[in-house]
């Protein structure tokens, strides 16, 4: 087998690193042009890049256990969440998800629908028609508070409005280290390094409190937090609080922040295609008649649901995964070894026209019956795949058809004038300078009571 893999040269002791962090999206599908499998540098640390899906699947699913989630992203994410579902390993790893599988089952998920619906029937009865407002935030204002009572049975609106604060400070820093080239080690006492142990000591005070308070009242509520609690392995034995901390900060982190860059894109695309955007509002009066939508009505949202397939496809809030290999692997052709970094091109592969015909083109109807079917394998993946795909990806999208239903047959929004919408990758696929958007109200769309 071949052991030089092709990619850009890069620089001498920085690599490509000020290329990646400067345009992340371009460069990645830039990296296509040296095959499907590539290879560039960040300082002196090769990353490998897998561009097609029989490469990724192999990755994620048929060599999964030859791979290991990266080790330098679980080391930047360890301070924030501790040992939990997306940063632990091996047997302690399968273990926490079969406990936790049963959590996200159908029957327990669908109890946050109502939740979910309320939520952003509040948020509509704040928007007055022809306001500017920062969508990106109110998406991730609005999804945080559903993550907040599905989790803790808490309105982050009031009791757990600091929750919050430290989860929006926490992503700020994980993104600052995540950009960073070289980072020194965690006891040298930079402001970084004190401001993330400040965080990192006020989430697990904050979520311990959400415990005690719990185990004091002997409540049982139909939240994630009580399912955490209740949760027994095979020998009876419960999690310990550490485990709970770290899971549900887990939970709190991913049940918001994708959800929410979703819905921003969502309201982005839709209001540069008015064709798409009137069908969808179609749809919604035939189903909905200006009533709100409940879990029973999305078998009959068809198109709301390919609505946010197809922009999970142009924006994936995972715009890639990485892994470490955990022995020699043989990989397209080639020979990594021990302790290789692979990354897989989430977001090349979404936009690679092999796979997607017209590829930037906002097109939902590759998501009907007829065209779905015929994307290969894994070369659509916005929540990941194989053992580790996303324990939360049917809530999420459960959650994004809902938001989208209370909301869109009620406004509709444009981007404001002047504003510019750039993509940037940040921990998840954010837009750079934000999303400053018009709210109209449509008319003569009956008010839900």
């Amino acid at each position: 087998m071949s052991t030089r893999i092709p990619g850009p040269r890069g620089r001498f002791f920085i690599g490509s690193a000020p290329e990646f962090n400067r345009d992340t999206l371009n460069f990645l599908r830039s990296m296509r042009d040296y095959g499907d499998i590539a290879q560039f540098y960040v300082g002196p640390v090769p990353l490998v890049v897998v561009s097609h899906p029989d490469l990724a699947r192999e990755v994620l699913v048929t060599q999964a256990a030859k791979f290991s989630k990266n080790e330098y992203t679980k080391r930047v994410l360890a301070p924030y969440i501790g040992l939990g579902l997306f940063t632990s390993e091996g047997d302690f790893w399968k273990h926490q998800r079969h406990l936790m599988q049963p959590m996200f089952h159908t029957r327990y998920i669908g109890h946050y629908a109502e939740t979910m619906v309320a939520y952003a029937d509040d948020l509509a009865r704040i928007w007055q028609d022809g306001e500017v407002r920062a969508i990106d935030k109110e998406m991730s204002q609005l999804t945080m508070r559903v993550i907040g009572k599905s989790l803790f049975d808490a309105d982050v609106n009031n009791d757990g409005a600091a929750i919050g604060e430290l989860i929006t400070h926490s992503l700020k820093l994980i993104e600052e280290e995540l950009q960073a080239v070289f980072t020194l080690p965690a006891w040298v006492p930079t402001r970084f390094h004190r401001g993330t142990r400040y965080v990192a000591a006020e989430q697990n005070a904050l979520i311990q409190g959400f415990i005690d308070t719990r185990r004091a009242s002997q409540e049982d509520r139909l939240d994630l937090l009580s399912l955490l609690l209740n949760a027994r392995d095979e020998n009876g034995q419960p999690m310990p609080d550490q485990q709970v901390r770290a899971e549900a900060l887990t939970l709190f982190n991913a049940g918001h922040e994708t959800t929410a860059v979703t819905m921003m894109w969502t309201w982005y695309l839709l209001s540069q295609n008015p064709a798409i955007e009137g069908r969808l509002h179609e749809e919604l009066e035939s189903v909905l008649a200006g009533r709100l939508p409940t879990l029973g009505d999305l078998p009959r949202l068809a198109y709301t649901e390919m609505i946010v397939k197809e922009v999970l496809r142009l924006y994936p809030p995972a715009w890639g995964t990485s892994r470490d290999a955990l022995e020699p692997v043989s990989l397209g052709g080639y020979t990594l070894p021990k302790g290789r970094a692979v990354v897989v091109n989430i977001y090349g592969m979404h936009r690679d026209p092999r796979f997607f015909p017209d590829p930037d083109k906002f097109d939902p109807e590759r998501f009907s019956p007829d065209r779905e079917k015929d994307i290969p394998k894994s070369a659509y993946m916005p929540f990941g795949a194989g053992p580790r795909i996303c324990i939360g990806n049917a809530f999420a999208m459960m959650e994004a058809r809902l938001l989208l239903a209370t909301l869109a047959q009620r406004f509709t929004l444009s981007v404001a004038p002047g504003h510019p919408v750039v993509p940037q990758r940040q921990f998840t696929l954010r837009a750079k300078y934000g999303m400053k958007m018009v709210v109209r109200a449509r008319r003569d769309i009956p008010v839900p009571a």
